[in-house]
């Protein structure tokens, strides 16, 4: 059996009745609204948020989840695939999870039309609802997801990060957002309870891994969909990289930067910057970081009784930093 599927096992009840909530959450009366739901609908990727929303509501609850839960992961992939959305724009990307993307296929304006219905469609979710206590979860989520990105490109035009810097950016970025289904998960069934804070930490920490191991595959794995060197392309400052500058000489020091400014696009020269990064020890580094946010991680949820529920969330913690892709 996968990996995935194993994690998914305990919660495969509520995740077939998500789907079918989900579907309804998106739905319109305009015909080319629906067609273009329909078509995200059927090409959903693992589906890791809503099933931390709803392990951590089970584990925490007896194996029960509520109304709220489901809300709560509903929200979370509404707001997730909105933003999904729009990247594609800004990237101008053609291609997502091996298909069209949506402006591939309807072109820049219908896209980021999408964008904004699916962002309003999951706030109107939880306000409908009253549960203003995860709006507010979700919110902070999106507020920080657009700073982290807009930090990133603040700095990616000076290359001038810093260990501390980076970190706030994948915190915001990406870890945010796992952080935001687990906090979800634990207020659908516990609101205004300290599990809460604790879920959210949790969940942020094993973000910060997921994302370290997303650049250590920069520097070459099997298959992964992304091709290798594609972050020095794109100028992203990834922690192998920060550390690879931080124990250079000021000789060494320039030709890196100046590798990464400006020839980005030469294969030979991104070459040699993977090779140098990996002589400097990056890699080991930034695994040996990953390892450390993943044993925090395991060690919170260490405080939460035994249950297959549980047992989900430290295969899941497990995954995100032994996945090939």
């Amino acid at each position: 059996m996968k990996i995935t599927e194993q994690i998914k096992q305990p919660i495969a009840y509520e995740m077939e009745l998500f789907e079918q909530k989900f579907q309804l959450s998106m739905s319109s009366k305009v015909a080319l609204l629906n067609r273009i739901t329909h078509y995200i609908v059927n090409r959903k990727g693992k589906q890791m948020r809503p099933m931390f929303v709803f392990l951590v509501a089970k584990m925490l609850n007896n194996g029960e989840v509520s109304e709220r839960t489901y809300r709560g992961a509903s929200v979370i992939e509404l707001i997730h695939t909105a933003t999904l959305v729009h990247d594609d724009v800004v990237d101008d990307s053609n291609r997502r999870r091996g298909f069209f993307s949506i402006n591939a296929l309807w072109k820049n304006k219908i896209a980021v039309l999408i964008g904004d219905y699916l962002l309003s469609k999951g706030l109107l979710l939880s306000i409908d609802n009253n549960d203003f206590d995860l709006l507010k979860i979700i919110s902070v989520a999106v507020r920080e997801m657009s700073e982290g990105e807009l930090l990133q490109i603040e700095k990616a035009r000076r290359l001038d990060i810093t260990e501390d810097i980076y970190y706030d950016i994948i915190r915001q970025k990406t870890a945010t957002l796992i952080a935001a289904c687990c906090s979800l998960g634990a207020a659908s069934v516990k609101p205004n309870s300290p599990e809460v804070e604790t879920m959210r930490k949790f969940g942020e920490l094993i973000g910060m891994a997921f994302q370290i191991k997303d650049d250590l595959f920069d520097y070459g794995e099997a298959k992964i969909g992304k091709p290798v060197g594609i972050d020095i392309k794109e100028q992203k400052m990834t922690l192998p990289l920060i550390y690879a500058l931080n124990n250079s000489n000021k000789k060494e020091k320039s030709w890196l930067i100046n590798s990464v400014k400006n020839h980005n696009k030469d294969k030979k020269r991104v070459k040699e910057v993977i090779a140098f990064v990996i002589d400097k020890g990056g890699l080991d580094y930034a695994e040996e970081k990953m390892k450390a946010f993943q044993t925090e991680a395991l060690s919170l949820l260490s405080q939460f009784p035994n249950s297959e529920f549980k047992a989900s969330l430290e295969l899941m913690v497990n995954y995100v930093i032994e996945r090939k892709k």
